[in-house]
């Protein structure tokens, strides 16, 4: 019954043989597969053996190797001591120069500095002596500007003012036989400078007396009526002043045609053209030129000029005459000349003469001296003789 107790799987039966074989063929495969796989795992280790070996074999060729260069960087390292120790000590003497020198140019750029400073120290004295004295200065012109502004203030000081301003432009441009302060005029006036002109008799009238109150008053105006009030009066004191000039100083044949008004200041001057320029048209008109301090140097320096060109003339002309004089004494040297070329020309004649006589003297005495006197005594005392003492002469 056991026999035929059957296993049904899938609708089919199963015999229990057929499960033994199928359990045989199971464990046999099992076998197999762990026979297969310790084969591989025995070969795996061979392998792994193989190449342990081979690892240790390169472990000890590395390991000699690292000993043969161990050997020989002992070698190298004790030469680089030896050779770093030199340039140790190459190095150290090296150091210790340098660090001389720097101390040297340390030293020398020390006391280079110290002069540098003690110069600077000096000019910087001399400086503030300098500054010190541009403030003195500074203070005195200050204080003279105060003065100025005194003198300024009052009429008869600023006449003064003016007036040596003038003479000090006129002095410095002109030789002192060309003009004259406070001269007398036909009319008995006396204007504040009068230039003589070279090659005219006529003068040049300067007048240095400028009205500056009503310009003084125009420019302290405050507002529009003070300030017409004010240019009113300019204008009426500059145009009487002018017609005052034109009156007293313009002296036909005495004095040129034209005056001039000085006014010695830049400041009002360039007011004047800018504000007043109908004014100084009529001054113009009326033969009176106002002029600045500037413009005045220029007319006394174009007045220079034409004295300077007068004396040249004047040079010229004593030039001329000295050169006139000295060619007279040309023709008359020349005069002289020729008649000293004349005795020369006969002395020569004289002198040629006489070398002719002194020839023909020469070539007689050469004849003379040619002559031989014994031959001649030989002959006389072969001649008979007439008397005692007396030979017989060859015409007898």
């Amino acid at each position: 019954m056991s026999q035929e107790a059957m296993l049904v799987i899938g609708g089919r039966a199963i015999t229990p043989m057929e499960i033994g074989f199928v359990l045989a063929g199971a464990i046999l495969l099992m076998l197999l597969v762990l026979a297969i796989q310790m084969a591989r795992a025995a070969r795996h280790r061979a392998e792994e053996a193989a190449a342990a070996a081979e690892r240790q074999r390169e472990i000890d060729d590395k390991i000699a190797q690292i000993m043969t260069a161990q050997a020989a960087m002992g070698g190298g390292v004790q030469s680089g001591l030896q050779g770093l120790s030199s340039r140790q000590s190459d190095l150290a003497r090296f150091v210790s120069e340098r660090i001389e020198g720097l101390q040297h140019r340390v030293g020398q750029g020390l006391a280079d500095s110290v002069q540098k400073t003690s110069d600077n120290l000096a000019q910087l004295n001399e400086r503030l002596a300098v500054i010190d004295a541009a403030q003195k200065n500074l203070t005195d012109l200050t204080g003279e500007v105060v003065g100025l502004k005194d003198i300024l203030a009052n009429k008869q000081a600023r006449g003064a003012y003016g007036q040596g301003r003038m003479e000090a432009i006129v002095r410095d441009g002109l030789p002192g036989g060309f003009y004259e302060f406070q001269a007398t005029l036909s009319n008995r006036t006396r204007p504040d400078c009068l230039v003589k002109l070279p090659g005219d008799g006529r003068g040049l009238v300067i007048d240095a007396k400028f009205p500056l109150e009503g310009f003084t008053a125009f420019r302290e105006a405050k507002g529009d009526d003070a300030r017409r009030q004010a240019a009113t009066r300019v204008r009426t004191d500059i145009l009487t002043h002018v017609k005052d000039i034109a009156e007293k100083y313009l002296v036909p044949g005495e004095t040129q045609d034209m005056a001039l008004l000085f006014v010695p200041s830049e400041a009002i001057y360039a007011d004047l053209h800018e504000h007043f320029d109908d004014l100084m048209q009529k001054a113009h008109r009326a033969r009176v030129v106002v002029v600045s301090p500037s413009l005045l140097a220029l007319a006394i320096q174009v007045m220079q000029s034409l004295v300077r060109d007068a004396r040249v003339r004047e040079e010229a002309r004593l030039i001329q005459a000295e050169v006139g004089k000295l060619l007279d004494d040309v023709r008359r040297l020349r005069d002289r000349a020729e008649k000293l070329d004349t005795h020369f020309r006969q002395a020569g004649e004289d002198v040629t003469n006489i070398r002719t006589s002194a020839d023909k003297i020469a070539k007689r005495g050469e004849k003379i001296g040619a002559l031989d006197f014994d031959e001649a005594s030989r002959a006389e005392e072969a001649l008979p003789r007439l008397g005692p003492g007396r030979p017989m002469r060859a015409a007898e």
